[in-house]
């Protein structure tokens, strides 16, 4: 008679552990999308949409054009994972589009190019000068240069023109010389010393490091999910996670590969853009080994320019 008890108690006990796995454990999507801009960017994730690199769960790349384009899809929950700016998503955070870090995969990717005949010796060299900057104000590289100077006494709404145009444009008034100095995000400074027009004279990242005495880099940019999701399916993240990291680092190692994958989203020249590569630094880093890191840009991106991140995100921004 014990024995039949114990084996009804077994039976209990199995049953009730394999209900608690399947309604603690919701069955996967069919599909997830992870959405990334267009431009060198899509070379990291060559190895997902080339199918070199999968996962468990099936992920679908899609490519976004401008933020509010990102913002949209993802407030409409047409995009679990993103690749966004660092500042953009702390922007994105603050509009209650809940979305959590997950670690930082570019690093290095600013530059200053100098026309020919210019010569750079440090910040005062910009004195009465004219200086291209994509976009416009507020922007990563334009509070770069704008806080150098002002540590240095110039003032730069006064001592020297700062101006602003697409990344393209730039490149077309550096080639002709309608300019002294341009600081642009590869592959663009590649584009615009190409042909001896020019020389790159500063490296963003390397004085961002000597001025802060932190590691020479930027956390530019990095992979995010949305919150839902990751509360729902951390394993299914932390998949998705492992696999953008060893697409970077397949991308990395493949680079004829990767160029050749992202062909159709890069209209730049294959050339030009494997030279490029060679000042970009692309490697993932989870946010629990980079998060005071990007804190401290963020910290210093909204003391330098609060109009650029209105609100620093809180804890609750990164997955740690």
């Amino acid at each position: 008679m014990k024995k039949i008890w114990l084996l009804i108690g077994i039976i209990i006990v199995a049953a009730g552990l394999i209900t608690w796995r399947f309604f603690s454990n919701p069955a996967p999507p069919e599909k997830i999308t992870l959405i990334n801009p267009l431009g060198p960017a899509a070379i990291p994730v060559a190895g997902i949409s080339s199918n070199q690199v999968q996962g468990d769960v099936p992920l679908e790349v899609q490519f976004w054009k401008t933020p509010d384009e990102a913002v949209a899809l993802l407030a409409a929950d047409k995009a679990e994972f993103a690749v966004l700016p660092i500042t953009e998503a702390a922007n994105i955070y603050a509009k209650d589009i809940n979305i959590k870090m997950l670690g930082v995969h570019e690093w290095k990717v600013f530059y200053l190019a100098a026309t020919g005949g210019v010569s750079f010796e440090g910040w005062d060299s910009l004195k009465g000068k004219k200086i291209y900057t994509p976009h416009g104000r507020g922007q990563t590289v334009d509070i770069l240069i704008r806080s150098a100077l002002s540590e240095r006494g110039i003032d730069p709404d006064r001592d020297l023109e700062i101006l602003y145009a697409s990344p393209q444009e730039i490149v077309s008034l550096f080639k002709a010389g309608k300019m002294d100095f341009a600081a642009l995000p590869e592959p663009f400074a590649t584009l615009a010393i190409q042909g001896g027009s020019g020389s790159i004279v500063l490296d963003f990242q390397e004085y961002w490091g000597k001025t802060n005495n932190i590691p020479e880099r930027l956390p530019v940019a990095g992979l995010f999910v949305k919150k839902e999701f990751f509360e729902k399916y951390p394993e299914i993240t932390q998949d998705v996670s492992q696999v953008f990291a060893q697409s970077t680092d397949w991308s990395n190692e493949n680079a004829d590969q990767a160029l050749e994958a992202a062909g159709e989203v890069l209209p730049i020249p294959e050339p030009v853009m494997k030279t490029a590569l060679s000042r970009i630094d692309f490697y993932f880093v989870p946010i629990n080994k980079c998060q005071e890191e990007v804190e401290f840009f963020l910290d210093k991106m909204h003391e330098l320019y609060p109009q650029g991140i209105s609100q620093l995100p809180d804890e609750d921004f990164y997955s740690r």
